[in-house]
């Protein structure tokens, strides 16, 4: 029987996610006898396979068009999709930007910073995505398993990971998700 198929990529976050997802370690080893790892900020593919996955991993809130686009074809051409760690599951931290206009966030990031020289302004392309409010991914697209975390501690992940490719949706009961 072929091994489930399985794809992620990050959205509005920080990454963090993922190196706990490489926080597994050598676990990984068992994870790939399991499944079929595929698009990942971790390897060169960078798109679900067109004819789709298993599981599909979303780590990061979804704050411009872009995002929305990649949520829609990661949920499009995945069975189940995994909202993993806070900013998928809740928004996080980027969605601390809603406290404050698009306008003054903007202004905020490009001019104002320390950092920013004399001719900070703000960048304006239509090749850039457009930024939204932020959004938890459930809030674009339906979400099958949530793995909350900042980010979600390796065990728990490698645990999830283990039990979606054996066909089971994992049961993440602990009141904190983390282990004893």
């Amino acid at each position: 029987m072929a091994k489930p198929k399985v794809a992620s990529d990050w959205l509005a976050g920080c990454a963090g996610c993922h190196m706990s997802f490489l926080d597994i370690d050598e676990r990984i080893v068992k994870l790939v006898e399991l499944v079929d790892l595929r698009a990942t900020p971790i390897t060169d593919l960078k798109e679900p396979d067109e004819e789709g996955v298993v599981v599909g991993i979303l780590e990061g809130g979804i704050n411009n068009t872009t995002n929305e686009r990649v949520a829609l074809q990661m949920r499009k051409r995945s069975k189940i999709l995994v909202a993993l760690g806070d900013c998928a599951v809740f928004g996080g931290i980027p969605a601390m930007r809603n406290f404050f206009t698009l306008e003054e966030s903007l202004r905020r990031a490009y001019v104002e910073t320390p950092s920013t020289d004399s001719s900070g302004k703000i960048p304006s392309s239509p090749e850039l995505a457009v930024p939204t409010r932020v959004r938890a991914l459930s809030e674009v697209v339906p979400v099958d398993v949530f793995i909350p975390g900042c980010p979600p501690d390796a065990d728990i992940i490698f645990f999830a990971l283990s039990e979606l490719a054996q066909g089971r949706i994992p049961k993440l009961e602990n009141n904190n998700l983390m282990w004893n």
